[in-house]
């Protein structure tokens, strides 16, 4: 199969699915993994400056760039190939602080339709894409974009958001009639790629050792609610 996963940003598909992508690739499944906000935009101002020096990285640095080149080396731990749109990340799309970022998309926010358009005509027997749990503006712009295409879509669940709040819930547009399912994974290679994102590691866990403990324990919840585990793991919605 040809296997696709729509992945807002560089690094939510290997933090949220990672262990399945690279079960999916050693089982001989073709994986491409599309990251949809990726563009560098210079000189960045404001909030969208704040987005990489609360990260340690000097105002000079390109951090679109470093973050797609740690991209590429995660996806080759999984096994996936990356394949990077030049969209905008919301803080370069207007939205000026991080409560504006989990407080709903803008009125004038069609950016989910450029995510459609650049989808159109790239193959994929299986669909992978966001549940959008937290709310972020650009997991909702990818769930919308991805959702209603009639294609068949596994719906993970985001990390790590899922880490935080266990019970979030997804975001709107998720398609109704949703089964659980359960597939395999290799949890050692999906650390072993998070670990790629060394700009993202110490501001969302706390640093690499922290990654992979919140990882493991968050297996070990799931672990003991079967439910819980394959909803983790993705749901599937049928072709209409």
């Amino acid at each position: 199969m040809n296997v696709t996963a729509v992945s807002p940003h560089l690094d939510d598909a290997a933090f949220s699915v990672g262990g399945t992508l690279t079960a999916l690739a050693d089982a001989g499944h073709a994986v491409t993994v599309v990251t949809c906000f990726t563009r560098s935009v210079p000189d960045p101002e404001g909030f969208a400056l704040a987005c990489q020096l609360d990260k340690g990285l000097p105002a000079d640095v390109d951090y679109m760039a470093l973050r797609r080149e740690e991209d590429a080396a995660a996806m080759a731990v999984l096994g996936a190939t990356p394949l990077h749109l030049d969209l905008r990340e919301a803080p370069h799309r207007g939205y000026g602080s991080a409560a504006e970022l989990f407080a709903g998309v803008r009125e004038h926010d069609d950016v989910w339709e450029d995510v459609r358009a650049a989808l159109t005509g790239l193959p994929g027997d299986l669909w992978l894409a966001p549940q959008a749990l937290g709310g972020h503006v650009d997991h909702l712009q990818v769930l919308r974009a991805v959702a209603g295409t009639g294609r068949p879509v596994l719906w993970w669940r985001d990390s790590p958001y899922v880490l935080r709040d266990p019970g979030a819930r997804p975001g709107p547009d998720l398609p109704a009639g949703l089964v659980p399912l359960e597939l395999p994974q290799d949890l050692d290679r999906r650390a072993d790629a998070c670990a790629c994102y060394a700009t993202q590691l110490g501001f969302q866990f706390g640093g690499a050792d922290a990654m992979r403990a919140a990882l493991t324990d968050l297996d070990e919840v799931l672990l003991a609610d079967a439910g819980a585990r394959e909803l983790a793991l993705g749901m599937v919605s049928p072709a209409r």
